[in-house]
């Protein structure tokens, strides 16, 4: 029997040197050295993608701060909350695996959209994950939670 998907991709978003913000991108491709076509491809293998939940934009826009999908530098946003997922978790989506790494730090450059967005945010604003498995990811794909063996 197949897993049921906990979520779905909303968006993908890259970074390119020289260009200012994330860009929307329909499809990624990962592989253990992070977001192929990303300025950060293989300077930190555990910070290499980083998960953020709409859960975190609405969270904002329940505080009058509205806000672009990107604005809060991910990599892939979803409509699931992966916060709470302990590091080690696995997660399949498209074809690729990632395993969540570590929790998102807070960046200096939120407080330039609202100098109470840090705060707000501070345990919602992403989790970054290492690529386990090769793969594509594209808009649309279903997320599933990987079972640990018992």
């Amino acid at each position: 029997m197949k897993p049921m998907p906990v979520g779905n991709v909303v968006a993908l978003f890259i970074s390119k040197s020289g260009v200012s913000g994330r860009i929307p991108v329909p499809t990624m491709q990962v592989d253990p050295k992070g977001v192929c076509s990303d300025k950060f491809y293989d300077k930190n293998i555990q910070r290499s993608v980083l998960l953020t939940s709409t859960d975190s934009y609405a969270l904002a826009q329940n505080e009058g701060i509205a806000m672009d999908h990107g604005l809060l530098g991910e990599n892939i946003l979803m409509d699931y909350n992966p916060y709470l997922l302990d590091a080690g978790t696995r997660l399949h989506i498209g074809t690729a695996v990632l395993e969540i790494s570590q929790y998102c730090t807070m960046c200096d450059h939120l407080t330039e959209i609202d100098p109470i967005l840090p705060q707000l945010l501070c345990n919602d604003r992403g989790i970054f994950a290492k690529v386990i498995e090769a793969g594509e990811i594209k808009k649309g794909d279903a997320i599933y939670l990987i079972a640990e063996d018992i």
